[in-house]
């Protein structure tokens, strides 16, 4: 009898750690907090209603809004890498279709690779270099 496996399930759906509540929602709603904290001691009660409501109502959205079953902040990095690439697309046509006709249908130079005989370097040559490399190129041997 074949071994069983168990398969996750729901593996696209994230942890909760308070209630209905994700660990990315717990994260944006303190940091939501504790900007309306600052701001409710900073401002006047009329300017902190101004300010404070959109900024409630912002990570709200960012917090627990979905298009397409993806968190809203996926959405805003999709739309800003969107718009971040070129709209219009132009093809730099340098050769004719003739030349690439041509080119398709050429038939590959063959190099005959000539046998060289490596050059073994003797012990003067090697301090040579190695000071060229110790100097960083600056002495140059004489050749």
């Amino acid at each position: 009898m074949p071994e069983q496996f168990v398969v996750p399930q729901f593996i696209d759906s994230e942890d909760k750690i308070f209630g209905p509540i994700t660990g990315r929602q717990f994260i944006i709603l303190m940091i939501v907090g504790l900007m309306e904290f600052v701001l409710f001691k900073l401002l006047t009660f009329v300017w902190f209603l101004v300010v404070g409501i959109p900024l409630i109502a912002v990570g709200g959205i960012l917090a627990f809004a979905k298009i397409n079953g993806q968190p809203f902040h996926y959405f805003i990095l999709n739309g800003i890498q969107t718009f971040k690439k070129p709209r219009l697309r132009v093809w730099d046509k340098r050769h004719t279709d003739s030349e690439l006709r041509e080119y398709m249908f050429a038939k590959p130079e063959v190099h005959s690779a000539a046998f060289k005989r490596k050059i073994f370097a003797n012990t003067s040559h090697l301090q040579e270099i190695s000071l060229v490399v110790n100097t960083g190129g600056v002495y140059q041997p004489e050749e």
